[in-house]
């Protein structure tokens, strides 16, 4: 296939609303040693997206200060992490059996080539990501997806979504016949949540309101409590023997007064502040119960391996709500930011 000389890409330049969201025509991205150049099929929106154009990740000692997710910015970015299309060029020591394969991209940065390395950085934060027509990629983080039935769309819901849902899953232990809550369990990764704990064979007890909980209960919910109506009060009544593990991407007030719904040796697992970071709770719960609370961000390798064994098999339908095209990003985000839908949402460059 032939590569143009200049593509069209949505990149930020600084801080702020969607209005710093730039249409730009820049020079195709040339692959480095050991990477690959992917024409982008398909790019999906997340939080990160949001926030790390906002500079909502605060930093150590300073939580209101402007900050990507590991830190300031390198101005300009090209935003975008879940991505997935076809290898078009490789670069030097790069796999030429790579060309032409649909690859479902992992868009972690991680601290160590091990399985269970921790992600220290991001695409579309650290490094250029998938708004735009093609995007360079690390070889080893290109995974074979050229015979999966899942639609480009679908695939490009899994990465971060359904990668940080299965970390939270693996991290926290989910087994066959535990009791699990999931919190925000209509956003991409709350939804995530729900299907792949189903598929775990877990009981879910999913937190979601108004017009959007029979969509979570299609997904695979066995029960799902309205947050507008008391959730501790509704989850201890669906499950008066306690919870073994809530999967959590709300925090604020839920995680303080939730805490004594875990069974002795319970795990909260916490992968997002979407009701505030700042949390208060008695203490006194959690070691007198052997409980703890796990911090979850994103995914180890081990964990996309996984995710791309089910994308290959189809093992999960992931949801879409909506797709747009690259030269609506702002208004895609803004869509993103309303949070009215169900499912993820997606981009076609």
């Amino acid at each position: 296939m032939e590569v143009p000389g200049t593509i069209r890409a949505v990149r930020i330049t600084e801080h702020g609303g969607p209005e710093r969201l730039e249409l730009v025509e820049v020079a195709v991205p040339v692959p480095r040693e050991g990477e690959v150049l992917v024409r982008v099929g398909a790019v999906a929106l997340n939080n990160t997206d949001l926030w790390t154009r906002e500079g909502s990740y605060g930093r150590p000692g300073a939580p209101d200060a402007l900050s990507g997710w590991r830190g300031p910015i390198d101005f300009p970015r090209i935003q975008g992490a879940d991505v997935v299309g076809r290898v078009v060029a490789v670069g030097v020591d790069a796999e030429e059996s790579l060309l032409g394969r649909r690859m479902l991209v992992d868009p972690a940065i991680h601290d160590s080539g091990g399985p269970g390395a921790n992600p220290v950085g991001l695409m579309g934060s650290e490094r250029d990501g998938g708004y735009a027509e093609y995007v360079t990629v690390p070889m080893e983080r290109v995974h074979d997806v050229t015979e999966s039935p899942l639609t480009d769309e679908q695939l490009a819901a899994l990465p971060i979504a359904y990668g940080t849902a299965l970390g939270m899953i693996e991290r926290g232990g989910a087994e066959e016949g535990g009791t699990v809550v999931v919190s925000g369990a209509s956003g991409g990764v709350g939804l995530a949540l729900v299907q792949l704990a189903r598929e775990r064979g877990a009981r879910v007890l999913a937190i979601s309101s108004g017009s959007k909980i029979d969509s979570v209960r299609e997904a695979g919910a066995h029960h799902v409590v309205d947050r507008a109506q008391g959730i501790v009060e509704q989850i201890r009544t669906v499950a008066p023997e306690g919870i073994d593990i809530v999967l959590d991407v709300i925090a604020g007030d839920f995680s303080g007064e939730g805490l004594p719904l875990l069974r002795e040796g319970g795990r909260w697992v916490v992968a997002g502040a979407l009701g505030g970071y700042d949390v208060n709770f008695d203490v006194r719960r959690l070691y007198l119960h052997n409980n703890r609370i796990i911090g979850s961000a994103m995914h180890a390798p081990r964990h996309f391996d996984l995710l791309v064994d089910l994308a290959r098999r189809a093992g999960i339908q992931p949801v879409v709500a909506a797709t747009f095209p690259l030269e609506q990003a702002a208004r895609t985000q803004e869509e993103l930011a309303r949070r009215e839908h169900v499912g993820k949402i997606v981009m076609h460059p």
